[in-house]
């Protein structure tokens, strides 16, 4: 009643070794482009997540220089540049008297 269980992993190799070698060659064939299929995904996937990381520090980038241009033209204005020259440094408009206007040849 009790029948012997087969050992699959030996009826496997005896069926691969008796297929003859253009079967087995095939077969090894196809699991390697199965892996380089597999391969050649991950790394796409890979790749694209890299570029759409540079293209969100680029975006990062590009939003710091409108601000940083924003920020230098605030303080670059001319009526801020004259309140500091006159409260930091001290300095005051000449008298008119005073001026002197030099003509280049």
């Amino acid at each position: 009643m009790d029948k012997p269980v087969p050992n699959l992993a030996k009826l496997i190799v005896l069926d691969l070794v008796t297929i003859g070698r253009i079967p087995l060659l095939i077969l090894v064939f196809i699991f390697a482009s199965a892996m380089a299929v597999v391969f050649t995904t991950h790394h796409t996937r890979q790749a694209i997540t890299e570029k759409d990381l540079a293209l969100q520090e680029r975006e990062r980038l590009d939003n710091e220089w409108r601000n940083l241009l924003i920020e230098e033209t605030a303080l670059a204005e001319h009526s801020r540049v004259q309140e500091i020259a006159k409260d930091e440094l001290q300095m005051k408009r000449p008298d008119a008297d005073k001026e002197v206007v030099i003509d280049l040849p």
